[in-house]
């Protein structure tokens, strides 16, 4: 049983009993499970944590711990913008199963932790998986720990590869609000996937920025349909906001 955890840097964590007991908030490409509810609060929990962190012209993953228990505090984690090609998803293990933890630094001092670079999708993108490179998926994982509702940290050797969101569309919000607690409408799981297409898969994105008209389109039809969806609006504003940057690069053709 995984008992330390390594970060980049050689930085290292121990696992405990705690997860947080934070919902998991997805806003674009951006997931955040910590307890600040603006921005202002955002900058007071960072001033009143350490560890890894954003800085300007730096955005590794954040993970904050409190200096007096030492215990984390909160995340926040990039996805990637690029999703892999079937064939590797395919060679994504499905064990470990996922064991509830929280983490303890080991001791009071900074660290940096690089984002994951591949993102890999399970059908119907029931889950999204984030990696730190493609070579993680030559060995097994060792462990899966839940340190989350829905949020798992992968661990191979001891050190932090990557991590999982079960249910992702649950969890789209925008802005710093906490996300709808109604279960997602099956109209916004459909949307929630071709969004995801539009903007993660290769094809499709070189095909929008070379202005091909079938792509282009089928940007404007998702953009239009998230407007006038009546079911799960708050949700469907979140999925608005993931692919606003690309209706306003390419939606005019």
């Amino acid at each position: 049983m995984t008992k330390k955890l390594t970060f980049d840097g050689g930085w290292d964590a121990t696992v405990t009993d705690e997860p947080l007991d934070l919902l998991p908030r997805l806003r674009a490409m951006s997931l955040i499970v910590a307890p600040y509810a603006d921005r202002v609060e955002r900058e007071k929990f960072l001033a009143d944590t350490f560890g890894s962190q954003d800085w300007l012209w730096d955005l590794p993953d954040v993970f904050r711990f409190d200096p007096g228990s030492r215990r984390l505090a909160g995340v926040e984690l990039q996805v990637p913008e690029e999703a892999a090609p079937a064939e590797d998803v395919a060679r994504l293990p499905v064990s470990p199963a996922v064991r509830p933890g929280g983490l303890r630094a080991d001791e009071v001092k900074p660290f940096r932790h690089e984002i994951c670079t591949v993102l890999c999708r399970a059908p119907g993108d029931a889950v999204l998986t984030c990696l730190r490179d493609l070579g993680v998926l030559d060995e097994p994982v060792e462990a899966r720990i839940g340190i989350a509702p829905g949020l798992a940290l992968l661990v191979q050797h001891g050190a932090v590869v990557g991590w999982s969101l079960t249910d992702p569309v649950r969890y789209l919000t925008t802005s710093y609000r906490d996300p709808d607690p109604k279960p997602p409408a099956a109209v916004t799981r459909h949307m929630f996937s071709e969004c995801l297409d539009l903007i993660t898969d290769p094809e499709v994105v070189d095909d929008l920025v070379d202005g091909e008209p079938g792509a282009v389109a089928r940007l404007r039809a998702a953009d239009e349909a998230l407007r006038t969806q009546a079911e799960d609006p708050h949700r469907a504003a979140a999925l608005r906001e993931l692919i606003a940057q690309y209706v306003e690069d390419y939606g005019d053709g």
